[in-house]
């Protein structure tokens, strides 16, 4: 691992603490007691380039924290519940907390990973309610994964069918029926690759 400069250790300790709500690169400088915007945006390229964060383009307060030097965790984003069942809720628009996870978990690149919450029994045998789901965006799926989707408007994790120009949507839990996808509303969000089971009792 490369070493990192004391202000990029202090950067990146500052970058975690508030990646829910974060801190334009005035208060960046601020909080680092640096001379300025350069100051702080070189010591961010820094952390890039050596593997600690991973920025969004289009966004560049909106990153994600890929190697911690104090504890070997990922961070992803958890982004609200999705339906495994009549019960579940729409998938929020922005993060609902930052989740550390075990980079075992992670086998493909981090910055393309999200977690969701599963609420409902459709998927049970493989999902139950409450358990973490850890997903890879901008991955096509084959058929047979399992995927948290939208369709309608209702975020789903299903398992993943293309039956020639449709795509069904099948539950674990034979008690529901398999879903024709909307063709006009249908997306995949990602594919769920790791699940963090969860006994929650509500």
């Amino acid at each position: 691992m490369k070493a990192l400069h004391p202000k990029q250790t202090e950067l990146l300790e500052i970058l975690k603490s508030n990646i829910s709500d974060p801190l334009t690169m005035e208060e960046l400088a601020d909080r680092l007691n640096v001379s300025g915007k350069s100051v702080v945006f070189h010591h961010i390229k820094q952390l890039e380039k050596k593997g600690f964060l991973k920025r969004n383009p289009a966004n560049p307060r909106d990153y994600i924290i890929l190697k911690d030097p104090e504890r070997n965790v990922i961070y992803l984003k958890m982004y609200g519940m999705a339906k495994c069942g009549p019960e579940g809720t729409i998938l929020d628009g922005e993060p609902t907390r930052i989740v550390p996870v075990d980079p075992s978990m992670i086998y493909f690149p981090a910055c393309k990973g999200f977690m969701v919450e599963a609420k409902g029994d459709s998927m049970e045998n493989l999902i139950a309610p409450h358990d973490w789901l850890i997903g890879e965006q901008n991955h096509p799926p084959k058929n047979k994964d399992v995927v948290v989707c939208v369709n309608n408007g209702e975020v789903m994790v299903k398992r993943f069918t293309q039956d020639g120009e449709n795509v069904i949507l099948q539950s674990e839990n034979p008690r529901y029926n398999p879903i024709v996808a909307d063709k006009t509303a249908f997306r995949v969000e990602g594919i769920v690759r790791s699940i963090i089971k969860r006994n929650v009792s509500c």
